[in-house]
């Protein structure tokens, strides 16, 4: 039994939040994100939007604040589009986080940077567009 956990990070999800490094990537992946052929490990919260689970890992997880550290995948033929997802992903990573950019990034160059991801977290999120790359940062000295 831990306390101050997420009720959402079970042993395996909070063991591999627990094994990534500075500037190790994580991605939230929605249900139609071909996550177990990208490559990287995968982390299952089947029934879990996209946004929760994202709510849940940045409740723990620092984010890089030497370069951009948070990044959604581009609407395909509408680059400039925000879906409603990706402004939830935003306020997310502002309120948990801080003053981050979540940064679109064209279709297949996410998937490309997906491939490098230490994780993948596959989420049951249907609305389209809903998946997000997290750069980690590191613990400042005085946190235990």
């Amino acid at each position: 039994m831990l306390r101050h956990i997420h009720p959402l990070l079970g042993p395996e999800l909070l063991g591999a939040l627990r094994a990534l490094g500075h500037g190790d990537e994580v991605v939230i992946a929605d249900a139609n994100f071909p996550s177990h052929s990208v490559g990287p490990e995968v982390v299952r919260l089947d029934g879990i939007d996209a946004v929760t689970a994202a709510e849940a890992i940045l409740t723990h997880l620092p984010l890089d604040t030497f370069e951009d550290a948070a990044f959604r995948m581009a609407v395909v033929g509408d680059p400039d589009a925000v879906p409603e997802v990706c402004r939830l992903f935003q306020d997310s990573v502002n309120r948990l986080a801080g003053d981050f950019t979540v940064h679109a990034v064209e279709r297949f160059a996410f998937y490309e940077r997906a491939k490098k991801a230490q994780l993948i977290v596959a989420t049951g999120e249907r609305r389209l567009y809903g998946n997000l790359i997290l750069k980690t940062g590191v613990l400042p000295e005085d946190n235990r």
